[in-house]
């Protein structure tokens, strides 16, 4: 079965400033890389519909979503936070990102295709249940794993985070949920300075410090998350996709190159052949140096195509 490719066109319109490291530029340049590579023959390609209320509210609270709607303003820009800005399509941006992951639930559970990647901004995961921050609005992740859960009565729903920044809003969400397993690995201490001295049994949080390269990471990957994820027997697998933790990527410190978030994509792929029918649904988090982004994302949609 094909790979699902899913985006939309406001997701280019959202924009944080001149500089801002999240951009559209980021879109463009994996588009570039899916068409020099000939990885955009392996994708069918799907418009990312709007996310509704109710898919919404089953992971954010009322107040915080009318909260977003009520910041977006008719011109110019309204920061949330510090870092987290809105302009006039940040708001249509958002509703499709996380609309991308429903629609990527709906296609991987009607046996339409077998997985998915949501090329979509804003990124999601640093979104709690009622605050946006760290460049994210709603929790696009979430919200898919949420809809999996409700809509298709799963009971057991991976998600592996490997973005070079800690999921705290995916964490925050589903920590009380025993349904969600959540592997991750980060850089630590680095924003958002947390998740390190979290202690679950279905949150398998491995720090890695500054200076750790790909070796560091794949040790963590065999030696806890492989592990919980073969017990846990998951159902789906989710995986929140960043790509800064790339040694030419200057957000972070961590050393990981091309060829690591393959390795990645294929231990996970590895799981879900063996438990779910191979059925993987990846979404688009960080990633800010453009070449190495563009690469690294393709080397990860080739590798969701295999086995």
């Amino acid at each position: 079965m094909s790979i699902a490719l899913i985006t939309h066109a406001a997701c280019e319109l959202h924009d944080m400033g001149r500089g801002h490291p999240e951009c559209a530029e980021r879109l463009r340049a994996i588009e570039q890389q899916l068409k020099a590579s000939g990885v955009d023959k392996l994708v069918t390609r799907y418009e990312a519909p709007t996310v509704t209320r109710e898919q919404l509210l089953r992971v954010h609270t009322e107040d915080y979503v009318q909260s977003v709607f009520d910041a977006s303003p008719q011109r110019g820009y309204r920061y949330f936070d510090d870092d987290t800005v809105l302009n006039p399509h940040t708001l249509p941006a958002a509703l499709h990102a996380a609309g991308a992951l429903v629609l990527a639930v709906d296609l991987v559970m009607q046996n339409q295709v077998n997985s998915a990647f949501c090329s979509v901004r804003p990124p999601g995961h640093h979104a709690t249940r009622s605050r946006g921050t760290g460049f994210c609005f709603f929790n696009n992740v979430a919200v898919g794993v949420a809809h999996a859960m409700q809509m298709y009565g799963l009971e057991r729903v991976a998600i592996a985070d490997f973005d070079v920044h800690h999921g705290n809003g995916t964490e925050d969400i589903f920590q009380h949920d025993e349904r969600v397993l959540l592997c991750s690995t980060f850089q630590h201490p680095f924003y958002p300075y947390c998740g390190a001295d979290t202690r679950s049994t279905h949150v398998v949080n491995v720090p890695l410090p500054a200076m750790s390269n790909g070796a560091a990471m794949r040790e963590a990957v065999n030696h806890y998350w492989l592990p919980a994820m073969q017990a846990f027997k998951p159902q789906l697998i989710f995986c929140s996709a960043g790509f800064d933790a790339h040694a030419d990527d200057d957000m972070s410190r961590l050393l990981w190159q091309d060829e690591d978030y393959a390795w990645v994509t294929t231990a996970i792929k590895t799981v879900a052949t063996e438990f779910c029918n191979g059925r993987v649904i990846s979404t688009l988090e960080g990633g800010y140096d453009l070449p190495s982004l563009g690469r690294s994302v393709v080397a990860h949609i080739r590798r969701l195509g295999e086995l």
